[in-house]
């Protein structure tokens, strides 16, 4: 045996049926405050907006950055320095000069 049942309903008079709430009002309000707070966030993604908040750090890695840099060419430099100067002294002494 086959039955067949055919119900010809929008969906709220099928909500009001099987006794399930009106969840439009909550829903309405809720897409309104998604809105809104999407407005929100994309005013606060203007670029000079952007700039500000992540410039700043940005620069200051930079900056660190180069200091690192430049501590190691120091370093570089002056170990370069001591040997040249080792070097010199050792001919020196070979050579008889002073």
């Amino acid at each position: 045996m086959k039955v067949k049942v055919e119900v010809d309903c929008s969906p709220e008079e099928a909500r009001s049926f099987l006794g399930l709430p009106d969840v439009q009002p909550m829903q309405d309000a809720l897409m309104q405050e998604l809105q809104n707070r999407l407005s929100a966030n994309i005013k606060a993604m203007d670029p000079q907006t952007i700039m500000k908040t992540w410039l700043p750090a940005s620069m200051q890695g930079a900056d660190q950055m180069q200091k690192m840099f430049w501590a190691q060419v120091q370093q570089t430099m002056s170990a370069a320095a001591t040997a040249t100067s080792g070097m010199a002294n050792l001919a020196d002494r070979k050579t008889g000069n002073k």
